[in-house]
């Protein structure tokens, strides 16, 4: 960015507009920088469209993940609309090497990635449009202490600097930007702009309604084509059509299934859920084998079946014909209507894609209508000869050119989750997809040559080395470059109502984000008095530990009762509302997270010396709990009072066995203490401390109220 700044100073003088650059902190404590400025900077209302450079990773291409239209806030209804992906419409006229897919766009706001970025504020409460870029490649170190500077490949530092300062330079000059005001809800629906680049060379951007035309118009003409055509062909062509399908659907359930297996075997042969952290290329032996070796089985069961169907219908209707050339009739119509079912299945994916406007459909539009022309030109048109020969190498090329073309930019990543297979069922399942939908047309060439005894001996033996090779260890799952991120937390805790009512209990939380156990580990740890397994569940109050280490050996020390946080309940009246006012102290923690019981309370405020910080109003809540993240400055209050307003059913007996909590905190402190010290130091050389603004720091308090108080 500094970069940035320097070269774009060197033209100023003939801006339109100011560039601000914004050099943000605590972003990872709970997004902070960005919300102080947009909140409280004299600047803020002057911003019309924001640009957020990320990073989840530590090289490859900068691309764009996220293109936020107008959000719904400003004034300036006086004047004329401008293009609602202006943005990005001009990051691809002037970007060198523009970058972007919106297919990372429609994953990253399904919620499929658990994260946020410092947009988030700019787009919910800010309202600005803009444009959120990261990179993504080598994301195993992000976060671990090998995310440095020196990791950071020299080219995607070009690559962004070359692609931003042309942008910049064009914004700052553009009179757009003052003339852009907020569409209506349905005008955004309408020209959101759909997007993705070839080869990183050229970005090819369109808005949805012309997206939604032309996906009409190819669903319209298919459908009316394989009418006639099933038509034409009566009760035969029917039943081949019903064959065809079941080719694919043999074909999803044999690489699914296959594929799903191996991701199952995978914990028990090996000592981590995913060994292919370290060495990403053994996924194309772990689960590219078994998908291409289902595919191809499953769809040569289909095609058995079809391939009975048609020698039927052939001898009826070809009866002058040698043996040697029915059985050819047969093995080239069957080879047709295979190619011709990967068509059907794109077909399905293109009008759910377009009745729920994913703006990813695009793919769906290119792996249909590139392969129809070319059977269209190459074995209708150009080759109108019955009966039919075999299909044309030529065809295969000609369809499949430009949609490998444009699916280049497509990035695989791996998933990682609990319990143990979830990660490897996701990745399997993903893969498996990807060669049913994109190498349907080739499968249909493989099922009367002579390699495809050759291709699945090959696959399968691939698939077998690769398990064989992570069973033994052969390739370590981390290394100290690619490490595993581990959490090492002293927890001091008290079980219920006021921290001084209670003994705390103090140990040690060992846990990890990365799938797999913690054996290996704890046995370094073996002195140190750690138990492992799914019992030992910790509440963070953030989120939940459903695997961990835990060790309550010589954990008096580093921390004094003091410290312990506090919830008193000042006052509970019951009038015309049942209103529980509580004095929070979070003693010496400027960072801490609260989780409210929703099922008990309907709202809630916070005060700070009687002046209100939080105003009533329904909240949001997941799983029964609205979650409150703070990390503030050396000035931040640590005593403040917390209005509860309870539910009219929320009232509850006393019942100490039975009794939910109220209300759950955890406060942070950033200390080592002595115990935790030990264990780090023992810990293996490929694990690395792991820090967000959900996790708590090494020193962590965790205090609750009951409902009954």
């Amino acid at each position: 960015m500094l970069e940035l700044a320097r070269g774009i100073s060197q033209w100023a003088h003939g801006f339109r507009n100011g560039v601000i650059f914004l050099f943000n902190t605590g972003e990872e404590e709970g997004l902070n920088g960005a919300h102080s400025f947009i909140t409280q900077h004299p600047w803020r209302n002057t911003i019309r469209f924001a640009i957020d450079l990320e990073a989840m990773g530590v090289g490859g291409k900068s691309s764009i993940f996220q293109n936020v239209l107008f959000c719904g806030r400003t004034n300036l209804d006086l004047y004329k609309q401008t293009s609602q992906s202006w943005g990005v419409e001009t990051y691809a006229n002037v970007a060198k090497y523009p970058s972007g897919q919106i297919v990372s766009q429609d994953l990253f706001l399904s919620g499929a990635i658990k994260s946020a970025t410092d947009f988030q504020v700019y787009k919910e409460i800010a309202g600005l449009p803009g444009l959120d870029f990261a990179f993504i490649d080598s994301s195993a170190v992000y976060h671990t202490k090998n995310d440095m500077l020196k990791l950071l490949k020299p080219g995607s530092l070009q690559h962004l600097g070359e692609n931003m300062l042309a942008f910049l330079l064009h914004a700052a000059r553009s009179p757009d930007l003052y003339k852009m005001a907020v569409g209506s809800d349905d005008g955004k629906e309408r020209n959101k702009p759909i997007y993705f680049d070839v080869l990183g060379m050229y970005m090819i951007v369109y808005p949805q309604h012309l997206a939604s035309m032309l996906s009409n118009s190819v669903i319209l003409q298919a459908l009316l084509l394989w009418t006639t055509s099933l038509v034409m062909g009566g009760y035969p062509g029917v039943i081949s059509f019903v064959l065809s399908f079941v080719c694919i659907i043999l074909m999803w359930l044999l690489s699914l299934g296959l594929s799903v297996l191996v991701a199952f075997i995978i914990p028990l042969i090996s000592s981590s859920p995913v060994p292919y952290i370290a060495n990403p290329w053994l996924v194309a032996g772990l689960f590219g084998a078994p998908a291409v070796l289902g595919a191809i089985g499953g769809q040569h069961i289909g095609f058995l079946f079809l391939q009975k169907h048609l020698r039927k219908v052939i001898s009826k209707r070809m009866e002058n014909l040698s043996i040697t050339q029915k059985e050819n009739l047969v093995k080239w119509e069957a080879e047709r209507w295979v190619f011709k079912s990967g068509l059907i299945q794109w077909l399905i994916l293109l009008f759910i894609g377009n009745f729920y406007k994913v703006g990813s459909s695009y793919l769906a539009l290119v792996w249909l209508v590139s392969p129809s022309f070319a059977y269209g030109l190459m074995e209708a048109t150009l080759s109108p000869v019955r009966p039919p020969k075999q299909l044309k190498i030529t065809t295969l090329f000609l369809g499949l050119t430009v949609p490998v073309l444009l699916s280049s930019g497509v990035v695989i990543k791996n998933p990682g989750s609990t319990p143990e297979w979830l990660g490897n069922v996701i990745l399997a399942a993903f893969i498996a997809s990807i060669v049913c939908l994109m190498l349907v047309y080739l499968l249909s060439y493989v099922h009367i040559s002579d390699i495809k005894g050759s291709i699945m001996l090959s696959v399968c033996a691939l698939m077998v080395l690769t398990l064989i090779a992570i069973a033994t260890g052969f390739f370590p799952t981390f290394t100290e470059d690619v490490a595993r991120t581990v959490n090492v937390v002293h927890v001091v805790e008290t079980n219920r109502g006021s921290a001084q009512s209670q003994e705390p209990s103090s140990y040690i939380s060992l846990f990890s984000f990365t799938p797999g156990s913690l054996v290996e580990e704890s046995v370094r740890l073996k002195d140190e008095g750690f138990e492992c397994g799914r019992k030992n569940t910790l509440d963070f109050v953030s989120f939940t530990v459903k695997y961990g280490c835990l060790s309550f050996k010589d954990t008096d020390a580093g921390w004094s009762k003091s410290e312990i946080p506090s919830l008193d309940v000042e006052s509970d009246s019951s009038a015309d509302s049942r209103i529980t006012r509580v004095l929070v102290d979070t003693k010496h923690s400027k960072r801490w997270s609260l989780a409210i019981n929703t099922e008990l309370i309907s709202d809630f405020s916070f005060e700070v010396d009687s002046e209100e910080l939080v105003p009533t109003g329904e909240k949001s809540s997941v799983d029964g709990r609205h979650i409150i993240q703070f990390a503030g400055g050396k000035n931040s209050p640590t005593r403040f009072h917390f209005n509860l307003i309870w539910r009219k059913n929320g009232t509850h007996q006393n019942n100490l066995e039975s009794s939910p909590l109220l209300l759950k905190l955890r406060t942070d402190v950033n200390r080592v203490t002595p115990k935790v010290a030990r264990v780090l130091e023992k810990l293996p050389r490929w694990c690395s401390l792991f820090g967000k603004s959900t996790s708590p720091y090494t020193l962590a308090f965790l205090t609750s109220l009951s409902a009954d108080f």
